[in-house]
């Protein structure tokens, strides 16, 4: 179900376009994409779209609405949507305009970004400085009705900056909390103490925050679990023991933290596709050539 009020000065532009096979099978798509400039009773309301979509405010100020949450979108700043959640937006009370880019944007490059862009599962507005949001949307506008492969291409390309440029920006922000800072001094005691047992109860020692909390931020900071970010760091020391050394797979298995060989021949295998003893070879093998 879908209800607005498109309020919009002429100017206003909307485009649409319908992806080919090829292109669904991107990780970044669009449909639709528009440059609104929306005036006092702009709004529309939706149940479901099987889509995200993008915001982008260059003047005024909108209000976004979902899952009970509000959301004030002013100049400068950027908000990714789920579009399969009930939601609205307007033109926000005691504005007098919204002036705003937006594309209807899916893939799996974009629901994996999502995590990233909606920390704790909350809409949350990103800042962003300069015109290099703007000068992708115009590319976006510019490229949405040429049907050719380069086209599919550099549209593809343009939307994960997008997405990429708001979450770099969202994590920035974070930067210098303290929360932000403890799971960085984690992430690198794992590292500096790869080679040991190490336990979450100790990882989170100087935590001062709940173990679900601390999870959380985990992988919001650093894309995974505790766990498995110790075991690929292991197992990148690992590459380097195999190609560097001629240590046996058991040597190497503890010298890295892992103590048993056939634990670590079967995490090898799966992070990489191919045993310890394969990996060596074909990494000889290609430095040979």
């Amino acid at each position: 179900m879908l209800t607005y009020n498109m309020d919009v000065t002429p100017e206003s532009v909307w485009k649409r376009t319908t992806p080919s096979e090829a292109e669904l099978a991107q990780p970044y798509y669009c449909t639709e994409a528009g440059l609104f400039y929306a005036q006092q009773r702009f709004s529309t309301a939706r149940t479901d779209k099987e889509s995200y979509i993008l915001f982008y405010t260059l003047r005024g100020a909108g209000l976004v609405e979902q899952n009970g949450s509000d959301v004030l979108l002013g100049p400068g700043q950027a908000l990714l949507l789920n579009c399969r959640t009930p939601q609205s937006y307007c033109t926000a009370p005691k504005q007098s305009c919204w002036h705003h880019y937006w594309v209807h944007l899916d893939g799996a490059g974009v629901a994996a970004m999502e995590t990233l862009l909606h920390p704790e599962k909350k809409l949350v507005p990103v800042q962003l400085a300069g015109t290099r949001m703007q000068e992708l949307f115009e590319t976006v506008l510019a490229e949405i009705e040429r049907g050719t492969v380069d086209s599919m291409v550099q549209r593809g390309l343009v939307l994960h900056e997008m997405l990429a440029l708001c979450a770099q920006n969202l994590l920035s922000q974070g930067e210098a909390t303290s929360a932000r800072q403890v799971i960085l001094q984690a992430a690198e005691t794992l590292r500096q103490n790869y080679q040991q047992e190490l336990s979450l109860a100790g990882l989170m020692a100087d935590a001062h925050m709940s173990k679900s909390y601390f999870l959380r931020l985990f992988r919001r900071y650093m894309g995974t679990t505790p766990y498995n970010y110790l075991v690929n760091f292991r197992i990148t020391q690992a590459k380097e023991l195999l190609v560097l050394t001629d240590h046996t797979v058991s040597e190497i298995a503890r010298e890295v933290g892992f103590g048993d060989a056939s634990n670590f021949s079967t995490r090898f295998s799966r992070a990489t596709g191919q045993s310890p003893l394969q990996y060596r070879k074909n990494a000889l093998k290609s430095a040979e050539k």
